[in-house]
């Protein structure tokens, strides 16, 4: 039987990396990628450490997961580990963005984290993991970046839940909880022409850092993975600071009204 890893988001930015460094966590006989973007999935034949199956898909479309379920009935396989990483996010007021963004940015976000975790668990051994890249967004509402945010704290939260689910089936399930990375997120986030909503960076991770971390922490089965101890404060002052004051901070840090 054949034992494969599925990696979403995996044409660009962290989940590029994930793929890239899949051996790190495992080894496997194959690797799934899933993107929009077919051409860039093919070039990761020459950077990925075992052999890929390209899979070109929108998960904001319900008919991919269709396609996506047939893929997973063709053959005997056994999936080894699924990554969430497709998601992105913008950083405007909600009345600033069409509406088709944002509901496209809910359904990518939450919709395909859902869809891709119910499909695969069924194939999922004992000993077997789920990554879900969620963010430090998850653990405050943000204003002008509010659907993200929402959307991050959606997948935090889906995440814990299912971890304890599944456990009796011997699967385990991460959220990884980046703050400010340096991958081609912004290049989407930011809207060009328009005031830059976020103004100051506290800290900005490199991806291989948070990579690396998320492979160390799923081995050690945590739940939940932060990097950073700029990430680390902020996730525990939003526990301890009312939300109100949270979002004053944030509002006179990047100098909005």
């Amino acid at each position: 039987m054949k034992k494969i890893a599925v990696i979403t988001g995996a044409s660009s930015g962290i989940g590029k990396r994930f793929a890239e460094t899949v051996d790190q966590y495992g080894v496997f006989d194959e690797v799934w990628v899933i993107a929009r973007q077919q051409d860039k999935l093919e070039a990761l034949r020459a950077a990925v450490p075992f052999p890929i199956r390209v899979l070109p898909l929108d998960l904001t479309d319900r008919a991919s997961f269709d396609i996506y379920k047939t893929a997973l009935a063709e053959e005997p396989i056994q999936v080894g580990l699924l990554m969430n990483c497709s998601g992105y996010g913008k950083f405007a007021a909600v009345l600033d963005t069409p509406l088709e963004v944002n509901l496209n940015m809910t359904d990518l976000n939450c919709q395909a984290v859902v869809a891709m975790c119910q499909l695969t668990a069924p194939y999922m051994p004992h000993g077997s993991q789920i990554i879900n890249i969620a963010s430090v967004a998850a653990f405050q509402p943000i204003p002008y970046i509010d659907i993200y945010g929402a959307t991050k704290a959606f997948v935090l939260s889906f995440s814990r839940a299912l971890n304890r689910e599944l456990h009796s089936r011997g699967i385990s399930v991460m959220a990884v909880c980046p703050f400010w990375t340096k991958t081609a997120f912004f290049q989407r986030a930011i809207s060009s022409g328009s005031e830059a909503v976020v103004k100051k960076y506290t800290a900005m991770y490199d991806p291989d850092d948070i990579v690396r971390r998320t492979w160390r922490d799923a081995k050690r089965g945590r739940d939940v993975c932060k990097y950073g101890f700029v990430a680390r404060t902020q996730a525990a002052l939003t526990k301890i600071l009312p939300h109100s004051v949270v979002m004053d901070v944030w509002m006179r840090q990047q100098s909005l009204k």
